[in-house]
């Protein structure tokens, strides 16, 4: 198994948390308990999706990403906007105008991560044509998924199509055009990712399927729209005409379904939250989609469109991307040689499975811990209630074992304790003499 390192995007304001249980239940790898009153987030499982960001009543659950200061160390800046970005922005008429706003903020060079995602996705047709292994092939693009698989799906991991997101691409790709164009070494020219979700800021920083990090600075689109938006409001066609090198396919990359239609799959299924998300690769564990090609899923409700790091509505940022893409040509950028892909294109480090179920240190004391964690759900309700704090009965007898919990913890047999010490007690009650009220003289 591959050693672990833990950076989280996601992260838990505790004084602003309540302890309720919304986000124990929604957690889609169980990676949050409530302790002491107050929410704890595991490490180990936790995916960065934001889903508990996104339903949190007490808005305790937070974020983090980069500000511009992160890039003061470079001499170069390269800004590489999502291209759900574009979507952000009312009555936006040209995708240049964000690009010359981007400049305007002190960035010198803009790649678009949607110029790579059409690269990507004419990568991805010529690998499927060749392609021969395991069906349906499950799209690499949403880090919350990779991570989800590797947690709760390992045996899937073999249906990845193994080719990077689009935003590493454009990383590798605009650190070596900015070499060649300014002289400058490698490690002089600072990459900033314009990002709408915490999974992709924990991409950034503890990359998937990949040796080498090639992002520097991963900025939420929340963080520098205010800015973003003084800068283009003035702008004139002049300053913005002939600075896009993304077409229509690129930008449809931002929405549910958009990667899919990008590669021209025919037979395939596109799926946005994360709830549809675990349905479908369910299915796909038990074999039901036996005749399908391609799977696009998208952690996300709506895809990056409903990124918690973006600012407007994902129902009025979708329509705008329909309305934009359809100002621009199909696609902007190409591989020249398409039947030959650059190895950029490939993940160059395998992604091994996270085993978080692992009970102890070894295979004799897990199966014991395993046998007593079993005895312990044997005696819960099988409600699934999380009053415990625990998102399960399955997970409040896991979480016994390992010591952060008693059998005590659940409300339904401490009750049954509780009557049956009262029963006891009046029992006990029966049994005392009773003094004589009334006392003849001696």
């Amino acid at each position: 198994m591959e050693h672990q390192t833990y950076f989280h995007s996601v992260t838990l304001n505790k004084d602003l948390c309540h302890g309720c249980i919304t986000c124990v239940k929604r957690c889609p790898t169980e990676a949050i308990r409530v302790r002491d009153g107050k929410a704890r987030i595991l490490g180990e499982r936790c995916i960065d999706c934001g889903e508990c960001i996104r339903i949190c009543p007490h808005h305790a659950k937070r974020a983090i990403s980069d500000g511009m200061e992160a890039l003061d160390r470079f001499r170069y800046k390269i800004a590489l906007p999502a291209p759900v970005l574009f979507a952000q922005f009312k009555h936006l008429d040209h995708t240049g105008r964000v690009i010359r706003g981007l400049l305007q903020m002190g960035f010198d060079e803009v790649y678009e991560v949607g110029a790579a995602a059409e690269l990507i996705s004419q990568s991805t047709v010529e690998f499927m044509a060749k392609y021969s292994g395991p069906l349906p092939l499950i799209s690499s693009a949403c880090p919350a998924i990779l991570r989800l698989i590797r947690v709760r799906f390992p045996d899937l991991l073999e249906h990845l199509l193994p080719l990077q997101p689009p935003v590493e691409l454009a990383a590798v790709l605009a650190r070596r055009a900015a070499v060649q164009k300014t002289g400058l070494a490698p490690e002089e020219i600072g990459v900033a990712f314009i990002t709408p979700c915490p999974a992709k800021v924990t991409a950034a920083k503890v990359p998937l399927g990949n040796l080498s990090h090639n992002i520097d600075a991963a900025i939420a689109i929340s963080r520098i729209y205010p800015q973003l938006v003084q800068e283009i409001k003035d702008l004139t066609p002049e300053q913005f005409e002939g600075l896009s090198r993304m077409g229509s396919t690129g930008l449809g990359w931002a929405a549910n379904s958009g990667e899919a239609t990008g590669s021209g799959q025919r037979r395939y299924i596109a799926a946005d939250g994360i709830e549809n998300v675990i349905k479908i690769l369910e299915a796909i564990e038990d074999e039901q989609f036996t005749r399908l090609d391609f799977v696009e899923l998208s952690a996300c409700p709506g895809g990056c469109v409903g990124g918690v790091m973006n600012v407007e509505n994902p129902f009025a940022a979708a329509a705008r991307i329909k309305r934009l893409a359809r100002e621009l040509p199909p696609t902007q950028t190409r591989w020249e040689t398409p039947d030959l892909l650059p190895e950029e294109v490939f993940f160059n480090k395998k992604i091994e499975p996270v085993d978080v179920m692992a009970l102890g240190d070894d295979p004799a004391s897990s199966l014991e811990l395993f046998a007593r964690m079993q005895a312990y759900e044997r005696k819960f309700p099988g409600l699934d209630c999380g009053s415990c704090g625990s998102p399960t009965c399955h997970a409040l007898a896991e979480d016994i074992v390992r010591g952060y919990r008693t059998e005590d913890d659940c409300i339904y047999l401490l009750k049954e304790k509780l009557e049956a010490l009262a029963q006891s007690l009046a029992g006990l009650s029966h049994h005392i003499p009773r003094e004589d009220k009334d006392h003849d003289g001696d």
